[in-house]
């Protein structure tokens, strides 16, 4: 096997995805990359990249561990996933620590608790559709898998209806990869200036919300809880993860049940749980493609002979990994919701795992088995092949959605 003598160049388009990760896979368990100019190693072979997820030889901590930080963060437009003070970017009792405050908002009792709203939110949003005349197209993008994890996440966090659109478009960009590195500083900056925002209203008035429970935390416990910038930026990355990847999951269960009518027959005809279309959509087109970023705490030898040296940063490459031949055989392309092992990664490994996981299942479940419902007839309005990507090599969506809810001559 060949190693390539530069970095492969990700596109930050996101166009031809899966012909840019079986070239990963074609080299190797890693192989070096460039992300927007950032040399990395993408780690696609999911054997390996479970047990780095797991290493303590790992780390996200830029600041602690990848020397490069300083010099990086002045001009790569990706700095705000590197220089955040949060769970996503701690690294060992410090991340304990802050995912401890965190995991209460995801707790069994609080997304068992959350269900009967978030039926009633899509029920809303289906009405709203079913207005629509015969043979008119929709796009369910805009109109389903966008208004409902952001109505969720906000009604968790407490974040009031005149906020969301901004936060929306913002979080938007955060996983854009098509800005240049001042757009995406003034992003930040707006970012930020609605955090702060959203703090001083909870701080002034607070609520039966998680962003309100977390301000008290931070105010009654200056040494053992949050810092002002750990408030800030934990708020950031409950609404941002909570919200842009949800909306993906939808997008894509959506697009492959539709491309796929013997799959979406088997959950009308009560043959498969619409659980069972979730997971698969997961392993098939996770909503995070590649996740930035990694770094080795120390020299990691590889089982090819390859080294990650010390202070190198890694790329975990999901979706690559959840297409790995050796994990999921010779049909690992294919979306079949009837397979026996539907394991992925698409919600990460070990101490990283995603808190909000049973939430995002329970969205997409419940967005799946109600649409479907009310309109059995549903059908794509352009060929799955001609939907385009949105412009990351992180988020893994579409730009539209085009449905027709009923034919023509209904």
């Amino acid at each position: 096997m060949a190693l390539p003598t530069k970095p492969i160049v990700l596109d930050p388009s996101g166009a031809q995805l899966h012909e840019e990760h079986r070239e990963l896979r074609a080299h190797g368990q890693a192989v070096r990359v460039d992300v927007l100019g950032v040399t990395a190693w993408s780690v696609s072979d999911p054997a390996l990249l479970k047990e780095l997820l797991t290493s303590p030889n790992v780390s996200k901590n830029a600041r602690a561990h990848w020397p490069e930080f300083g010099e990086v963060v002045q001009r790569w437009p990706l700095a705000l996933w590197v220089t955040v003070e949060n769970m996503f970017t701690a690294y060992g009792s410090d991340h304990r620590r802050l995912r401890r405050m965190i995991a209460p908002a995801f707790s069994h009792r609080r997304v068992t608790a959350l269900a009967e709203s978030i039926d009633t939110v899509v029920t809303g949003i289906l009405d709203r559709l079913d207005a629509l005349p015969p043979g008119e197209v929709a796009d369910l993008r805009e109109h389903l898998a966008y208004p409902l994890p952001i109505a969720v996440i906000c009604r968790l966090m407490g974040v009031p209806a005149e906020q969301q659109d901004d936060f929306r478009v913002l979080v938007d960009n955060i996983f854009s990869t098509t800005l240049t590195a001042e757009q995406s500083e003034a992003n930040t900056k707006a970012v930020y200036e609605v955090l702060h925002e959203l703090i001083a209203a909870k701080r002034a008035e607070p609520g039966d919300d998680m962003t309100s429970l977390l301000i008290t935390t931070r105010d009654e416990d200056d040494k053992g809880g949050l810092s002002e910038e750990e408030l800030r930026d934990t708020l950031l990355l409950m609404i941002s993860a909570g919200y842009e990847t949800t909306v993906n999951v939808i997008d894509q269960a959506i697009t492959q049940l539709l491309a796929h009518p013997d799959q979406l027959a088997l959950l009308q005809s009560g043959q498969a749980d619409w659980s069972e279309a979730v997971e698969e959509t997961l392993r098939l087109e996770p909503a995070v493609k590649h996740l930035p970023l990694r770094y080795a705490v120390t020299d990691i030898v590889l089982p090819d002979g390859q080294t990650i040296a010390e202070g190198e940063a890694i790329l975990a490459s999901y979706a690559a990994a959840n297409r790995h031949p050796d994990w999921h055989g010779e049909t690992a392309d294919d979306f079949d919701i009837t397979r026996t092992v539907k394991d992925h990664l698409a919600f990460g490994h070990g101490v990283h795992f995603c808190l909000g996981a049973p939430l995002a299942r329970l969205e997409v479940s419940t967005a799946l088995r109600l649409l479907f419902e009310r309109f059995p007839q549903l059908e794509l309005a352009v060929p799955a092949e001609d939907l385009t990507p949105v412009g990351s090599l992180i988020s893994n969506g579409h730009q539209t959605l085009p449905v027709r809810l009923r034919p023509a001559t209904a």
